[in-house]
């Protein structure tokens, strides 16, 4: 149901893109925190391994796996000839309280807080994700990851696509050993 869910906006977006002839646009928000993943976390061996999770680890994994995830998404769609694009974006530090599940030290927690009226509020946090949304300079760019409203670039395993698709297989060997 979940899943189903989540793909129906996708199967709508390539019919409505092929029917009106209008691009439509996934935008991924991932975080430069994908820089402290090596990809080691999409292993299914060690998936549910509570001994070594790390909520922080487990925060880059994650943002790693939005990268990929564009990117094997992109090329999904070329290669289906589909006009729809995929991209990823680091907002920035944004002063909300996600601190409060990645930060479990109270002398970060702290440092944080103090530094809070320094860092972009939430509309300024939305500025890249609304680029890439919605600006014409964005039309037709895709499998790119981007900060403050220009491309920038991720690291090398971010730009891994043997590891994007493995991510992908991965994804789905998840959602079927679920459905059983």
């Amino acid at each position: 149901m979940g899943l189903s869910c989540n793909l129906r906006p996708i199967i709508l977006m390539k019919s409505t893109a092929k029917e009106t002839g209008v691009q439509g646009r996934i935008v991924n928000v991932s975080s430069t925190a994908h820089r402290r993943s090596d990809g080691s976390g999409f292993d299914l061996n060690k998936l549910n391994d509570k001994s070594k999770y790390n909520a922080f680890s487990a925060y880059s994994h994650s943002k790693l796996a939005n990268i990929l995830h564009a990117n094997e998404l992109s090329r999904r769609f070329q290669e289906q000839g589909c006009d729809l694009t995929a991209n990823s974006l680091h907002p920035g530090v944004i002063g909300t309280n996600i601190v409060r599940y990645v930060m479990t030290n109270s002398v970060l927690t702290s440092i944080f807080s103090l530094a809070k009226p320094f860092l972009k509020d939430v509309p300024q946090g939305a500025a890249t994700t609304v680029y890439l949304a919605l600006h014409p300079d964005a039309k037709g760019v895709s499998s790119k990851y981007f900060a403050g409203c220009n491309e920038a670039t991720p690291t090398p395993v971010a730009r891994d696509a043997e590891l994007a698709k493995k991510l992908w297989a991965f994804s789905e060997e998840l959602v079927e050993n679920r459905s059983k």
